[in-house]
């Protein structure tokens, strides 16, 4: 069976960490830039953790804990894993279980994040580190000047909002304008003369 690739909106909603050691740690930071309002559980905590700033109860889990809560990170044992998953089915609630598939219906993918983009992949949970070297050389795949890509994006995007551009018409229209970034214009005219396939610095 075949996940649902989805990009989660956290900012402001609650997400429970269940565990204190690194492997929790290692969670906090990206789920903090998502904005999301954290709140780790766990009866010890490592420095990571304790160092981060969010909230923490020094606790085992309870199955109330997941009361009012959007998302959880499973980064205890199995058992306690076990435990979380079962809580959040009743919930609704869905779970990332790290490194521990059997109890995640939510499975966290290698990211490249860069200048207004993010690409994910996932291995559905079976061969992390798969993900990671796709990740790593996406990374080195995508244009050092993506920025100007982007910027590039959301300028015809507001014409085509203003033009009411079909949805077919978009794609070929921003393939000419990403297109238009690298091509050279002769001394003969105005007119463009072919198109760039190195970089003008040599890169």
């Amino acid at each position: 069976m075949q996940l649902f690739p989805t990009f989660l909106r956290l900012r402001g909603r609650a997400v429970l960490v269940v565990g204190g050691g690194p492997v929790a740690a290692s969670k906090l930071a990206a789920l903090a830039a998502a904005g999301a309002a954290i709140t780790v559980v766990a009866p010890d905590v490592c420095p990571g953790v304790r160092d981060s700033g969010v909230p923490i109860v020094r606790r085992a889990f309870v199955d109330s804990d997941l009361d009012g809560v959007w998302f959880a990170v499973a980064a205890a044992t199995p058992e306690v894993n076990a435990r979380v998953a079962r809580a959040a089915e009743e919930r609704r609630v869905f779970v990332n279980a790290v490194d521990d598939p059997p109890n995640a219906s939510a499975y966290l993918g290698g990211v490249v994040r860069r200048d207004g983009v993010t690409v994910a992949i996932s291995t559905d949970g079976r061969a992390p580190a798969l993900a990671g070297l796709l990740r790593e050389g996406l990374d080195s795949l995508l244009p050092e000047d993506l920025d100007r890509w982007m910027e590039t994006a959301q300028s015809i995007r507001r014409t085509w909002k203003a033009n009411g551009t079909r949805m077919a018409e978009r794609r070929p229209q921003l393939l000419d304008a990403l297109v238009g970034l690298y091509t050279v214009r002769d001394s003969s005219g105005p007119h463009a003369s072919g198109v760039m396939h190195e970089r003008s610095d040599g890169k």
